[in-house]
């Protein structure tokens, strides 16, 4: 089943639709998906990973984003695992065409400003698309599904989990770059750099004599062992 669908732009996630959400959801897993759609879309931004025009976030065993991008918006619908991955892209690509209809122009999606701007005119929109997507078993809806039967083999699919531990990653690399190279206030003391320059070359001329009179001694050693 179709359960919530959100309409983003990409560049900031800015929402600019949601549709009514199922009846069986509370206020908190609303929030939960919604937090969850943002940090996708963040992701996409960053670069982290470059998602296919048709691609799915499984976000456990039972659910996932599944998720369409045209024009620098990003349609998101939260659908239940067992519900056919050709009926929930038709369904996207329905509300693709809707927004297109309302706002013909991409130059009025990038200068929206503030959040759900889109507002009922094409929430209504999604809500009559979603109706015809309710009941898979209708003949329409089993036409779509035959006619896309093994295209759906081609759509990427991510797990929300991968994605959330590559960002952990990457995040704790950022900060080791950024962390301050700790160097130890004696070996970067101006004397002892005097000290060094000083005594190492007396030290380097005793530690060669020492082991010109080790050398020494051991070949006498050997001398004396074959005299004898």
């Amino acid at each position: 089943m179709v359960k919530l669908t959100i309409v983003e732009r990409i560049s900031d996630g800015m929402p600019l639709a949601q549709g009514l959400r199922y009846i069986g959801d509370n206020n908190g897993s609303l929030s939960h998906y919604m937090r969850q759609s943002e940090f996708i879309l963040k992701e996409i931004a960053r670069g982290s990973f470059a998602p296919s025009p048709k691609f799915i976030v499984r976000l456990d065993h039972q659910q996932s984003f599944n998720c369409l991008i045209a024009n620098g918006v990003c349609f998101i619908t939260l659908c239940d695992s067992w519900y056919p991955r050709a009926l929930s892209f038709d369904y996207l690509e329905e509300l693709r065409l809707e927004l297109e209809k309302l706002e013909q122009s991409d130059q009025f999606i990038k200068n929206v400003k503030t959040p759900y701007m889109l507002g009922v005119k094409f929430d209504s929109a999604i809500t009559n698309v979603k109706k015809k997507y309710l009941d898979t078993r209708t003949q329409a809806n089993l036409k779509k599904i035959y006619a896309n039967r093994g295209r759906e083999l081609e759509i990427m699919t991510e797990e929300m989990s991968t994605i959330i531990e590559n960002r952990i990653q990457e995040d704790y690399r950022e900060r080791a770059k950024m962390a301050p190279q700790v160097v130890s206030p004696i070996w970067s003391s101006r004397r002892l750099e005097v000290f060094a320059m000083k005594w190492m070359p007396i030290g380097i001329t005793i530690s060669v004599v020492i082991t010109i009179l080790l050398w020494a001694s051991l070949v006498m050693s050997d001398y004396v062992v074959i005299s004898s």
